[in-house]
């Protein structure tokens, strides 16, 4: 039987993976998690085989978690589940030791498909993720200008892109409108730019807002 943990801070997203898991034959939900913070506290408490990781949750990010879940608990593999597209995310949480990325849109049998595939120590990646990974991959292939990015940095742009403001995203990730202020500032030297419109308009172009 493969023990999950679910962490994602919308309670109808976690009743909805619950129902879907529990369908099975060899998989059942032992905990459940609001936040990065309560991840930690599941895992104390008791032996899970997987976590479902939502990447976008209050406080700290799912990449933020997942990288602390690699120092704490190298063993237990990680699933990323997100809103957002593959363009978006998955490359970077692969590099931060995922061993997956699926969209939430995605169809619940290719979800129990890849927790199978994880479970057995296997990386689980979308026919089009591996197609994008091997352009990544590619020594010889100029790398965009996002790349140059520290993640945070790039959730800030992609959130500036999205029409926050300073003052939202602050909000949002519960940092100040200064340490946001400074992420912009550190983002347009990075990306040779010098206005909002200007990184917005990049990430249209580069499919990084849907």
């Amino acid at each position: 039987m493969i023990r999950i943990l679910i962490t994602d801070d919308h309670r109808i997203v976690r009743e909805g993976l619950k129902q879907i898991l529990e369908e099975t034959d060899d998989m059942c939900v032992t905990a459940e998690a609001n936040n990065g913070q309560e991840v930690f506290a599941r895992l104390s408490e008791q032996a899970v085989d997987l976590v479902l990781l939502d990447i976008s949750m209050p406080g700290r990010n799912g990449l933020d978690v997942l990288k602390q879940l690699r120092d704490d608990y190298p063993k237990i593999p990680v699933l990323m589940l997100s809103m957002y597209s593959e363009e978006q995310y998955a490359i970077r949480a692969l590099k931060a030791g995922a061993s997956g990325y699926m969209t939430k849109d995605s169809a619940p049998d290719e979800l129990i498909d890849a927790i199978r595939k994880i479970n057995l120590g296997k990386k689980y990646v979308s026919p089009s993720l591996a197609e994008k990974m091997a352009f990544y991959l590619d020594d010889k292939t100029d790398r965009p200008l996002h790349e140059a990015l520290s993640d945070r940095e790039y959730q800030v742009l992609s959130m500036i892109a999205s029409g926050r403001t300073v003052k939202e995203i602050g909000a949002e990730l519960n940092l100040s409108v200064k340490t946001i202020s400074t992420y912009r500032s550190r983002i347009l030297e990075k990306m040779r730019m010098s206005s909002n419109a200007a990184l917005t308009h990049y990430a249209i172009n580069n499919g990084l807002i849907d």
